[in-house]
């Protein structure tokens, strides 16, 4: 009689799996049906490290593929066939928003608790904005700003996350060396816990990246850990000038319409701005069949 294969967990001697585990097929096929849920797959992650080490060699690299497969193929068009770090820290910064803690990474008066992100954009239109000019051959994907608005003094803050294409030989991270810019002495990438080089401090951050982010010039910084990621904060810059004086009464309906023509033309070219587009911005169809983005959705 032929027994089926078992596998037992080795990896942890106190591990409740005491009657073998289910084969990696039944697993893969169970994950394809429920669309390779991340919430699931981190659940999984928890069971034991066999189950972990499963998660991250397969159901990670998945989820990664199916939620944007373009920027996949982009990634790994060197040759690579693994992502710099890992892939459950790339799925994990492709839906997570790390926030930020009040005197921590960016040094800042806020508190913002981290979150899922559940429908997000990555563009290397963006991203190439964000590079200095000396560095605009290398890859750079990144988010649009998560929007976390009316934030006490800080004002609208904008946090946005991104991964570069074959970090290790990438000019930004030959100019950061070259200059010898210090690690941050106490905080890690929250994606996949490397140690992080400021941007700022390297003063090679271009003024395109207040530009396309329609962030204040002095209000951003951004950092990138060993691996590629990428995370940084900025102030936005307010959709219309907040000083401008309130209509009376008294006033015609010609300038009330012209005003509101004016803030719904400025959020246009904001978001226009982010995505990478012209003043007018693209068309929705453009965008979507764009291949410098990728919609990503869980």
């Amino acid at each position: 009689m032929i027994l089926p294969k078992q596998y037992r967990c080795t990896h942890s001697p106190t591990c409740q799996c005491t009657r073998g585990h289910l084969s990696e097929d039944v697993l893969l096929l169970v994950f394809q049906h429920l669309n390779w849920n991340p919430k699931l797959v981190a659940t999984l992650s928890c069971v034991c490290k066999w189950f972990d080490d499963f998660a991250k060699r397969v159901l990670w690299k998945e989820f990664c593929k199916t939620r944007a497969p373009r920027m996949m193929l982009d990634l790994q068009s060197s040759g690579s066939h693994c992502i710099d770090g890992n892939w459950r820290a790339l799925g994990k910064l492709l839906i997570y928003c790390s926030g930020c803690t009040q005197g921590g990474l960016f040094n800042s008066t806020v508190q913002i608790p981290g979150h899922f992100v559940y429908r997000t954009r990555f563009s290397r239109t963006l991203g190439r904005s964000l590079l200095p000019p000396q560095c605009r051959t290398d890859v750079l994907y990144v988010s649009d700003p998560c929007e976390h608005l009316d934030q006490g003094e800080e004002g609208d803050v904008g946090l946005f996350r991104g991964i570069f294409k074959s970090f290790p030989t990438s000019r930004v991270r030959k100019v950061i060396i070259n200059k010898a810019v210090p690690f941050h002495p106490s905080e890690v990438c929250p994606y996949c816990k490397a140690k992080l080089w400021s941007m700022l401090q390297a003063k090679i951050i271009p003024q395109s990246a207040c530009i396309r982010l329609e962030a204040y010039e002095d209000c951003i910084e951004y950092f990138v850990c060993l691996n590629g990621h990428l995370l940084g904060i900025c102030t936005l810059a307010p959709l219309s000038d907040s000083e401008e004086a309130v209509p009376s009464e008294d006033s015609n309906q010609t300038e009330k319409k012209q005003d509101n023509g004016l803030v719904k033309e400025n959020g246009l070219k904001r978001r226009h701005s982010l995505l990478g587009g012209s003043e007018n911005g693209p068309s929705p169809q453009k965008r979507l069949t764009s291949s410098n983005q990728c919609d990503i959705d869980v």
